[in-house]
């Protein structure tokens, strides 16, 4: 027993030391998926997603305040309660200022949710994130007392960070929007084939990153898996919570609940690897969030739509 902790303390202390071998031209494939996801996502996005919200801006306003503000507040205070390393806090206070992905959309509607709802918030999500992920890490970061360290020994320059995002997100985002205003035939039909395979091809950039570092990742998944896990039900339970609490009807209530808890973790990755070296804390963190949202977030919207078919809403007279 006093082996195996001693073992458990050694990789503890040596996870904030650990890089993750992930090549340059990796790194650059795993950006280019990125944006073809953006992309993707844009291609289905009418200008009229934005305008119509305006008529409806509460629902809106709500997920705002939940993904940018609640979610990242939540998590560092989960970082402190589990006393997690310095590269893991930052890790999970990175997932919590990435924006949502298209994921959310199909989650949405594979639990018969708003999907019109789900769409305009990703859109507007993506939109804001290329102005406020740079400004809510480098906060949120700066205020965690495991994390603060680490991130100090990083030159994160904000102006970078920034353009790094602009051109992985704002880009393909505008490029997209922009081909659905006045080509939306094309813009139908490639969204049809450009989504689905940017988005295999990125879980098998996760899993060949997974087998690649496979060692590292039996060595020490064991102590992610818990913050991971807690994380996500806590962003359900804060997408799910806020819905009901500002009492929007049920559809919009499993829309609110996806774009709060699913995360665009390959973005995060992109990031660790382009700022942060491959840190392994924050690499395992996200990497690992991408595999599990996914399966969590399938399980969830068919146990949700199996309990919607079983007691349907009563109609309004």
């Amino acid at each position: 027993m006093t082996v195996l902790l001693a073992q458990v303390a050694t990789l503890v202390t040596d996870i904030d030391d650990l890089k993750i071998d992930f090549s340059s031209g990796a790194s650059t494939v795993l950006k280019i998926v990125i944006a073809t996801i953006l992309f993707g996502i844009a291609l289905d996005i009418k200008i009229t997603d934005f305008t119509a919200e305006v008529r409806r801006p509460f629902p809106i306003a709500v997920g705002i305040v939940a993904q940018f503000l609640l979610l990242p507040t939540l998590t560092l205070l989960l970082t402190i309660v589990l006393d997690v390393r310095g590269s893991i806090a930052l890790g999970m206070i990175l997932v919590a200022c990435c924006p949502p992905g298209n994921v959310s959309n199909i989650l949405t509607h594979r639990a018969g949710g708003d999907v019109a709802l789900s769409v305009s918030m990703t859109a507007i999500s993506n939109l804001l994130t290329i102005f406020m992920l740079p400004i809510n890490f480098a906060f949120w970061g700066g205020l965690s007392p495991a994390g603060e360290d680490v991130l100090r020994d990083v030159d994160l320059d904000p102006v970078k960070t920034f353009l790094e995002i602009a051109l992985v997100i704002g880009l393909p985002f505008v490029a997209g929007v922009t081909i659905a205003r006045f080509w939306p035939g094309f813009a139908h039909r490639a969204h049809r084939i450009v989504g689905p395979v940017s988005f295999v091809l990125l879980l098998l950039i996760i899993i060949l990153a997974f087998i690649g570092n496979w060692s590292i990742f039996t060595n020490y998944i064991t102590l992610v898996l818990l913050a991971v896990f807690l994380q996500h039900a806590m962003a359900l339970a804060l997408g799910y919570g806020v819905a009901r609490g500002t009492r929007l009807p049920s559809r919009s209530r499993k829309a609110m609940t996806f774009e709060v808890s699913v995360r665009n973790t390959g973005l995060g990755l992109v990031l660790v690897f382009a700022y942060f070296g491959g840190l392994g804390g924050m690499a395992l963190v996200a990497a690992w969030w991408g595999l599990y949202d996914i399966l969590a977030g399938l399980v969830v919207a068919a146990l949700w739509k199996r309990r919607t078919v079983d007691t349907p809403e009563p109609v309004a007279a």
